[in-house]
Parts: structure tokens; sequence; C-alpha cells
């Protein structure tokens, strides 16, 4: 989550998004947002913990609760959200979500050279990997140089940093043990924005790079992966992944080669453990919290007025903000691809999808009133963009916007030459129109949302059948077997819009509306469609120019087409909610960090006492 760039939401972003820390990384990172993390802490201590000041104090610890496992240990090949790395690792900078700028991070420094066309970077002193080993320049270079610029390695960090039609990367290289100079080809205003990428360990993973499987492909891509031991999972941010039993919980230990401290120079985290408690029901969390279990909440609509009514009693403050980050939208398989001899979309659906005049009437059809009031209680407003409201470059007029309008919809339908038979809806061929919504398993808002957009659609005539599936199957459907019809998530992203070429460029990798096949597979077959390739021309003008004024033209154009074009359907931006036990102490709420952006500093109200 708002990592580097724009990410798919696993759990499905809802409000509590940012309790993870989840803007923290920079400012530029996409999600695909399947399963959003029910987020708790706890205030109980460790019985079985190292002392913190004895050997008989126990280490207080922060409990949070998420829907799912987490999909990988290894940093560079993560496109979901909520992630580990926002706990365990840092890039060069950071975004301080409250200032809504960046800061440094393992660099204390940067200058920029040269009209722009070439930076210097300059490390913290003395940084060290959780195993106690240094973090140098050489380390920086490699994670860019043998992993993310590596045509062998596909990640989503690599989309980033792709500059001009050509795709060039920059060149990295060390100058010495802190320095490392970054040149590029031509002006790239997204740059420094987009170093909030995870620098990894070269002393671990320089071999995983060069030595391959039978397959030729780099080891590095099975990598820490889910069984890998704990032990040798090294970082470098705040925490360190301790242990893991699948399907019950993450630990984080204080990493104590960290290198920030407070004012007094104390090492940080003061919290000592971090724990994921993968929990599959919300409202078991939601029990848990009420009963005193747990100290900090997550706040879906669904459980806003109950939770409101407790909360003096409860010992809780009940924090709002403005909308997140991520917006949540209906989308369509534009693909003409085939696979094993087979067009993976039947071919006269895909005559529907790829229709514009459908994608608009499916948009009128929607009734986001109901879906605001209903659903999200009233605590979300309309999304008509692709860029967060909080991005200096979101445009709040003059962009195509589809109020619930169910005769404007039949309208387009006609004007598409489909007929209604009573009441059911067919094509000039006499195909009915029907087909499967996909959304993730488990997140009970994304499950409301499309039992009333079925509901919504069967007014004009569409069947719509409802499919819900475990997040990595769907993602898995999306990326490589393509066998989907339309599917409602979410993507989480930052207040750069360049993190959302991983998106818009027709060749990112969550192109997922018409996912092209991984570099260096054959084309054939794969068609981007000309509003396609101007959208990613556009992401790449914005990305060349700095004048700010023009940058906000180049991005307001994409967002015309993205929303005349409609190969994602917005909907809601739903406000951000916490609730947060009084006894965590030092909370700043914020939109766009949620209510652990600053964990880092934050306090047990029991430790304040032990002072």
């Amino acid at each position: 989550m708002g990592r580097w760039g724009w990410q798919l939401e696993g759990e499905g972003r809802s409000p509590q998004q940012g309790l993870l820390k989840g803007l923290s990384k920079g400012l530029s990172w996409v999600a695909l947002v399947g399963a959003i993390a029910w987020i708790t802490v706890s205030c109980a201590n460790f019985a079985d913990s190292l002392p913190r000041k004895s050997t008989e104090a126990a280490i207080p610890r922060v409990v949070a609760s998420v829907l799912s496992n987490p999909k990988t240990f290894n940093p560079a090949l993560s496109a979901e959200s909520p992630n580990v790395f926002t706990l365990t690792y840092e890039g060069l900078v950071k975004l301080d979500p409250k200032a809504e700028k960046l800061v440094p991070s393992l660099a204390e420094s940067w200058e920029i050279l040269d009209g722009g066309l070439r930076y210097i970077f300059t490390l913290r002193e003395n940084l060290r990997w959780s195993d106690g080993e240094p973090l140098t320049s050489k380390d920086v270079v490699f994670s860019f140089n043998d992993v993310y610029f590596n045509p062998k390695i596909p990640t989503p960090a690599g989309d980033v940093f792709r500059i001009g039609p050509e795709g060039k990367f920059p060149t990295v290289k060390a100058i010495d043990s802190r320095r490392i100079e970054v040149v590029l080809p031509e002006v790239f205003a997204p740059l420094l924005n987009s170093m909030g990428v995870e620098v990894l360990p070269e002393h671990i993973l320089k071999s995983t790079v060069t030595e391959t499987n039978s397959k030729g492909e780099p080891l590095f891509l099975t990598t820490w992966g889910l069984d890998t031991n704990p032990k040798d999972l090294v970082s470098n941010g705040s925490y360190k992944v301790e242990s893991y039993a699948t399907s019950q919980r993450v630990i984080f230990a204080k990493n104590p080669y960290y290198w920030e401290k407070d004012e007094n120079g104390n090492s940080l985290p003061k919290i000592e453990r971090f724990i994921w408690q993968i929990v599959e029901s919300a409202d078991t969390a939601l029990l848990k919290f009420r009963s005193g279990g747990l100290d900090l909440f997550g706040v879906t609509p669904d459980y806003y007025s109950l939770l409101k009514k407790e909360e003096d009693r409860g010992n809780f403050t009940l924090y709002e903000d403005g909308p997140v980050s991520s917006k949540s939208f209906v989308f369509f398989n534009l693909s003409k691809r085939e696979k094993n001899g087979k067009p993976v979309v039947a071919p006269y659906k895909s005559a529907w999808f790829n229709d514009v005049r459908f994608r608009r009437a499916i948009a009128y059809a929607i009734d986001r009133s109901t879906l605001i009031n209903n659903i999200y209680r009233g605590l979300g407003e309309p999304q008509n963009s692709p860029l967060s409201v909080q991005s200096p470059y979101y445009k709040s007029d003059g962009l195509p916007v589809y109020d619930y309008d169910l005769e404007r919809a039949q309208q387009l339908l006609n004007e598409a030459g489909f007929e209604h038979r009573g009441e059911i809806l067919y094509d000039s061929d006499g195909n009915e129109v029907r087909f499967t919504l996909t959304t993730n398993a488990g997140n009970k808002i994304r499950e409301a949302m499309v039992s009333q957009i079925k509901q919504d659609l069967s007014k004009v005539g569409i069947q719509v059948d409802i499919q819900a599936l475990a997040f990595g199957t769907l993602v898995d459907k999306l990326d490589t077997t393509l066998d989907w019809e339309a599917c409602l998530l979410g993507l989480t992203g930052g207040i750069e819009p360049h993190g959302g070429s991983v998106m818009w460029s027709t060749r990112g990798r969550l192109h997922m509306f018409n996912q092209s096949p991984p570099l260096g597979e054959d084309l054939e077959g794969w068609v981007a469609s000309d509003w396609e390739r101007e959208i990613s021309d556009l992401y790449v003008a914005g990305s060349q120019t700095v004048d700010e004024a023009e940058r906000k033209a180049i991005y307001g154009e994409a967002q015309r087409i993205i929303q005349e074009q409609l190969p994602l359907i917005h909907l809601i931006a739903p406000l951000s909610i916490g609730a947060v036990r009084d006894s965590l102490i030092g909370v700043d709420y914020n939109a766009l960090g949620g209510a652990l952006w600053n964990l880092d500093s934050l306090q047990l109200e029991e430790q304040l006492s032990a002072e």
C-alpha cells in the first residue's frame, strides 16, 4: 500500500487501510485491493517474550488482525495490499502523510543536478541490515540494476521506472559506500517520488539473481516465499519477521539495527512487537474489540453507528478524516487474446464489453447514491477519477459523470443494438445479456456491492451471476489465465499519478482490463485500442514534464479519456475511520496514513507508566 506506486488491494481497501502505515514508503505505488485488513491493537503483554528492561518484564505488543495470509516475503514481487513490507522494509525516501511531502529515509539527503538529469543520494551513516551486516550503496545498486531493472524478473517497480516512449531505465551506480548516482536518459519528473521502492540485501540475494532453475529462470523468483524460515529473512525497516504460522499469525520483532532514534537518542520503534493475527471473520474481530481485548479497529460503515454509541464507555476514540486514497470500481475483460487456441472471452460477450456504449450504460445503471447510503451508510463519496482526491493532479470538474439514469442507460443499449424481449435484454444476434461479476471472498462491503449491482442491472434486463473467489485465485485469473468476464475490485495509491502507469501503460503489470503478455512473450492476438495507447502516451508525457501546470493538464486529459472510455467504472471512495483505544499514545490520525502511519513513535500507556 502506498509503497511506491499503485497496488491491488487484496483485502478490499476500506477506511482502515492506512492503519498499517499505509503510505509511509513513497508517494506513488499501486495496489490491487481485494480484502483490506481489519486492524486491531492489543495492549496485552507477552508472557513468553524477551524482556524489555529486565528479565522479569514483559514486552507490550501491538496486534493487527488481517483477513488473509501474506502473499510473499519477497518485497520485489509484491503487488498486493496489505503486505508485510510496510513494517519490514524502507527505500531511500518515504512519505510523511501528515505533511503530504517526501522526507529522507535510508538516504539522509539528495541533490538534483544537470537540470534534473542526475541525482546524488547520500545514505545515512552506519546503516545495517537486521542481521547486523552493513547496508551500503552496493545494496542500492543491486536492488535497481540486478532486480528492478532485470528483464528476467518482472516486478511492479520496473514499470514505474520506465522512462520515455522506449521505456528506458535510469543508470544507477555507486560513487562510494554511501553515495549513489542516478542518471536519467531524459527528464523524468516522478523519479524522486518513486525512490521509496525497497532496498534489498545484496549479500543475501545476489546469488539468487545469477543462479537459475531448470527453466533458465532466476532463483530469485521463488526466493523468500511463505515457506521460508523467518530466521532467513533480512530486513531494513523498523521490524523484522520473527515467526509465521499459516492462517494463524505473523509476529514482527523490533529490528535492533534500525536507524531511526527519537529526540533523546533512544532507538525506535518504541513498541517492540507487532503481530498480524490472521482472522477470516471481521465480525469476530469486532467482538474482540468491543469486549476490550483489542485496542484498535478499522471501522467500516456497517459498524460505525454501533461503535459511535460505545465510544465514551468503551475508552476508545473514533477518528474520522476525508476519503481514503483507494477507489473501488467495476471493470470488464476487454482482452481479445486466445489461450490454448480459445478466446479468453466468448466473442459475443467480448463484443459487448468492448463497446463503450455498453460500458457507459452499465455506469448509468449503477445506483451509486444507494451504494453510499445503504452499504456505506453515507460514509463515502462518489469517485469519478482514477486519481485520489488528495492528489494535486486530481481533476475535480470537467470530467464525464455517470449519475444514476436508467433512461439514459436504456437509450445507450438501444443505440448499441440491444433489445428487450419481455424483461430480458438480448443482443442483435439473440444472445441473452448475462455475465459473471467476480469479487474477492471475505469482504462484506464488496459482497454487498455486487449484490446491489446485480439488482440495479436487472432493471435494464441484464442478468448478473455473482462469483466470490479467494484473492490469490482471483489475481491468478486477472494476471495469468484471463478466465474472467467482469470484476469488482479496488486500487490504492499515493498522490503522485505516475504510480498509475502500472495500470495505464499498455504494458503495465496491472493493465488488467486488457492484460498484455509478460515481457518476452509473444504479443500475437493482443490488441490495444487507440484510447488505451493515448492514455499510455499521456502518462509517459506526464513523466517527462517538470512544469506543474503542464503536468496537471496532461493528467487531466488522461482522466477525461478514462472517464469517457470507462475501462474502469469508478464507484465509491470511502471515508477514513478508525477506532483506537485511548491506551495507545501518540496517535495522529490521517486519511492518507491512518492510525499507525507513525507507528515507530507510538507508545502504550503501560510503557509510559514504567518510565
